[in-house]
């Protein structure tokens, strides 16, 4: 999941698609889109990239090409699009709220009523002359097949978890091999998502730092710097070898890291010494706990799960340490 549900999304003021009818859409990928897709990454715009919902005709594609469904947000979109470069095809898009179809799905707006919906109003029927609709394999979880194929008569065939494979899955035969169903949490996949994750919260960890650092403070101003990095940077590029399950326990050890790091700059008694990693280490918990919505490690319930254990305890941890603080500064 992302951070979404945290803000008001911004959609453009477009209409949708009439009922009945389609629009052109084509494969090439432009550099307009490429910026775009950046920008994304670095928080820019990010909240602003829903496209229209309804149905797309990509190459002219005739009655008896292939429907593949995706999210109205426009990386989804253009992630199908552009990997189906010389393919005619029909792309039906759901209203997802501009949000991706992995994410989309577990908050239900990619789902058994939305297509339902989307196939009926977009008189899809009568438009193809087969009753089969290619749908993510990430989008699984927010749709009911059976009851996709009751209402609209159409079948549902999950494609490939990754884009990229559709040209080999449609060669196949609309069959996906073992390692197309295989969802993978690689090096390049996790250290893209560092870019949000640091401009997010270093909008609040920078700041703080310069404020530190002006007060005198240059050991948390030094120790909030490397607490952002470690976090937000560190702990994806590391996370399969960082010991835990949870990435709670993974973040705190990510913050260790960050501390040791930073210790041959620190000039700090045991005792300071001790109430900041008290204090710095479960906030690099936090920040690495807000990864369990960006993976595939685990589901919607366990992030909920980890949550609800996770957050008292770094809430304890960092009480303890600002006690330990205050404790150092009324004995002197």
């Amino acid at each position: 999941m992302e951070r979404s549900q945290k803000v008001t999304l911004l959609m453009p003021k477009e209409t949708p698609v009439p009922a009945g009818g389609f629009e052109p859409a084509s494969s090439e990928y432009a550099f307009a889109d490429r910026l775009a897709a950046w920008k994304a990454r670095w928080g820019i715009n990010r909240y602003r990239l829903g496209i229209k919902p309804g149905l797309y005709a990509l190459e002219g594609p005739s009655a008896g090409s292939p429907v593949f469904a995706t999210a109205n947000y426009k990386p989804s979109f253009d992630a199908l699009r552009r990997n189906l470069k010389g393919v005619s095809a029909w792309l039906l898009v759901l209203d997802t709220k501009g949000i991706n179809v992995w994410c989309a799905a577990g908050k239900g707006t990619f789902g058994t009523l939305e297509l339902t919906r989307s196939i009926r109003e977009t008189g899809l029927g009568k438009l193809v002359s087969h009753r089969r609709i290619i749908l993510p394999q990430l989008g699984a979880p927010g749709v009911s097949a059976h009851r996709v194929k009751a209402y609209t008569g159409f079948s549902v065939v999950y494609g490939p978890v990754r884009a990229g494979d559709i040209p080999e899955f449609l060669r196949l035969g609309n069959k996906a091999t073992p390692q197309m169903r295989l969802v993978r949490f690689g090096f390049e996949d996790r250290i893209i998502l560092a870019p949000m994750e640091l401009v997010y919260f270093g909008k609040y960890l920078l700041p703080a730092a310069l404020l530190f650092y002006f007060l005198g403070a240059r050991s948390d101003a030094l120790l909030t710097v490397f607490t952002l990095l470690a976090s937000t940077a560190l702990a994806p590029a590391l996370l399969p070898w960082l010991p835990g399950r949870s990435f709670a326990v993974k973040g705190a050890f990510a913050g260790l890291l960050g501390i040791t790091a930073a210790f041959p700059l620190l000039r700090l008694g045991p005792l300071p010494l001790a109430a900041r990693v008290m204090l710095y280490v479960p906030a690099a918990s936090f920040i690495v706990l807000q990864f369990t919505g960006c993976s595939t490690y685990t589901s919607l319930s366990g992030v909920m799960k980890e949550m609800r254990a996770a957050l008292p305890a770094q809430a304890v941890c960092a009480a303890a340490g600002l006690l330990m603080l205050l404790g150092g500064v009324l004995w002197r």
